[in-house]
């Protein structure tokens, strides 16, 4: 019996390569090769046959175009993330850790579409229906009239999707299903190419809206190739810690919405319910305030949501440590350096804790200025005042620079009833302008403004 020829396959790009080698010869990136099956010449022949032929050219100008229809899930945090509901012909991939309530919340969506009158499909291919009734019971979803189908054989799924033509159809997971063209195995770098390029085809070929479940690896990005999400129109990914009840689903990717719009969820016993009011979850209750504590102003997406910054810095030793959880390491060096510098703060032989409360995570510089003070908080001992909050990106020659939409992060403030904030003086309201009510704002340039104008509050 003949030995049956393999290949190497770049997990990153897809590629491939007879012989394996430390580096893919295509995208570069390193130990990324992984042994796959060699396709057969007539799985190789018939790869690409359904794809659509070529259209002819247009001129940009001369091409009707109008906003997409949207269709609501009936879970308002997941249609914010998804730019105002399902997308007729869209593909949404979202990834998450195990258990974290991927399987949960889009089956909670598809009862609530098939109960609005949209038809629904649900195929699983990692449990079975039985499984996936006694989940629908347990979270109170009685008498759910939604359809699924316990298959992994892609030419199978996209048969039953032809016949019952329904509006929203959930994959789950794509790592599961295998197309008979490909001798490979499901979850391999081809098969799941090739497994969703199918299933996006039919999706703009139908207008049937295609939701992909994908696994994530240890480092928690999508499993699979990298082109997997090229592909699809929205990518979405839960975060959050399994052991806490709330968790956030992040759009990092929207073709029609915008993205890092990010949805807040709590998980109760009947399932992922959305907290109208997110700044609550990040927000510690304090009693009195406390020294290390600054609550910042953050933008997800065009959502304005208040985090609580803490910070320890207590002594340390020869080699003092740096660790922050939210917010960037490298960040928080670059921050104390210029503390050091330009506002005479030295945290030199001190260790320094930085954490965002609640797990969120926060990517833009808007928060230096809120890290700084919480820092110096610590350092010197003394709280912050009550009702106090800062936001503002600082540079290294110790500037104070503005945030996008700083009014709207301080009407959020004001709304929930903070009295004071300190921000870089291109946000605060201009002369002539209406006030915001409730709120004392100091405007500064620099880092050790800032410091003075806390001192001054003390």
């Amino acid at each position: 019996m003949a030995k049956e020829k393999t290949n190497y396959a770049c997990s990153e790009c897809g590629g491939t390569t007879p012989k394996w080698q430390g580096k893919c010869p295509n995208c570069g990136a390193w130990n990324t090769l992984v042994e796959t099956a060699a396709e057969t010449p007539a799985a190789q022949r018939h790869r690409f046959a359904s794809l659509a032929p070529t259209a002819a050219v247009a001129v940009l100008a001369d091409i009707e175009a109008s906003e997409v229809a949207r269709t609501p899930t009936g879970i308002g945090e997941l249609d914010r993330v998804l730019g105002g509901g399902i997308v007729e012909g869209g593909v949404v991939l979202i990834g998450g850790d195990p258990g974290i309530g991927k399987s949960t919340l889009l089956l909670q969506a598809l009862d609530a579409l098939q109960r609005a009158g949209t038809s629904t499909l649900y195929v699983t291919g990692e449990e079975s229906g039985a499984q996936v009734a006694l989940r629908s019971r347990r979270l109170g979803l009685d008498q759910s009239q939604v359809r699924v189908m316990a298959e992994i054989q892609l030419e199978r799924i996209l048969s039953t999707m032809a016949d019952a033509h329904p509006a929203v159809c959930v994959i789950d997971s794509i790592q599961t299903v295998y197309s008979d063209q490909l001798t490979s195995a499901p979850g391999s770098v081809a098969q799941v190419r090739e497994c969703a390029a199918h299933l996006t085809r039919a999706a703009k070929a139908s207008g049937t809206s295609i939701v992909l479940v994908g696994h994530v690896t240890k480092e928690g990005a999508l499993a699979g190739p990298r082109v997997l999400e090229h592909m699809v129109d929205t990518v979405l990914y839960f975060e959050g810690d399994t052991h806490s009840s709330f968790r956030l689903v992040r759009a990092i990717k929207n073709r029609f919405g915008a993205v890092n719009e990010i949805g807040v969820f709590a998980m109760t016993e009947k399932g992922l319910k959305g907290v109208a009011n997110p700044s609550a979850i990040f927000l510690s209750q304090h009693a009195e305030p406390v020294p290390g504590s600054c609550v910042l102003v953050t933008l997800e997406g065009t959502r304005p949501m208040l985090v609580e910054v803490q910070a320890l810095v207590d002594t340390g030793g020869p080699s003092p440590r740096r660790l922050s959880v939210g917010l960037e390491r490298d960040r928080l060096a670059m921050l104390l350096a210029v503390l050091h510098r330009h506002a005479g703060v030295a945290c030199l032989d001190q260790d320094v804790f930085v954490n965002a409360v609640g797990g969120v995570r926060i990517t833009e510089p808007a928060a230096d200025l809120a890290a700084m003070l919480a820092i110096t908080s610590s350092l010197r001992g003394k709280p912050l005042p009550k009702g106090f909050i800062a936001f503002g990106e600082v540079g290294l020659a110790g500037e104070v620079r503005p945030a996008p939409r700083g009014q709207e992060r301080l009407r959020e403030a004001a709304k929930l009833g903070f009295s004071v904030a300190v921000v870089p003086k291109a946000n605060a309201p201009k002369k002539g302008s209406k006030d915001i009510e409730g709120l004392t704002i100091h405007a500064v340039d620099r880092i050790d403004e800032a410091l003075d104008a806390v001192r001054g509050l003390d």
